[in-house]
């Protein structure tokens, strides 16, 4: 499978990093690639060494003004003009999409595949790993905006929350058919 992460490129602390790592080695021993923002910094770097130590594959989407943060010797990498045409590249590469911890551009990049989801645009599952609470917050909301009529189908339909690494993978893998 070619699996989108979208998470943060921030360097941040183990209670993410190692969670972060073991889904790497989990989608890397897989035989999975790994389809990401492209960087070698941060929470994107780790997730990157993982994968590759681990023995998958990776395909990266960096942006003209972070190209100067690329990962050397990523197996793919693809530079888009700006933040759409990058986001519009992640999805068309990917099979699924996990969303790791991140900040506002990470929170873009989950919406935006919901919403795609939502009406339709797309079947690929999609994976919150709500790793250390991250995202308790939002996923009251979700369910809020669920119990008020906001959303056409049911959340369920849309996301499936992970608090493990490992059952995220399980869902993405049952959901494609790879046992």
């Amino acid at each position: 499978m070619h699996i989108c992460v979208f998470l943060s490129a921030a360097d941040l602390d183990d209670r993410y990093t190692g969670p972060a790592r073991d889904f790497a080695e989990l989608l890397g021993k897989g035989g999975h690639t790994l389809v990401w923002g492209g960087s070698d910094v941060g929470l994107m770097k780790v997730v990157a060494d993982g994968v590759q130590e681990a023995g998958g594959r990776l395909c990266g989407v960096s942006v003209g003004f972070l190209a100067a943060k690329a990962r050397p010797g990523a197996d793919e990498m693809i530079v888009a003009r700006d933040l759409a045409e990058r986001k519009r590249l992640l999805l068309e590469k990917a099979d699924a999409v996990v969303v790791m911890v991140g900040g506002t551009g990470t929170l873009d990049e989950a919406t935006e595949i919901l919403e795609l989801k939502k009406h339709g645009h797309t079947d690929m599952p999609v994976v919150l790993l709500n790793t250390a609470g991250f995202y308790d917050g939002l996923k009251e909301q979700f369910r809020r905006m669920e119990a008020e009529g906001f959303l056409p189908r049911p959340l369920t339909d849309l996301v499936f929350f992970a608090e493990e690494p490992v059952g995220a993978l399980a869902y993405l893998e049952e959901s494609r058919g790879i046992s």
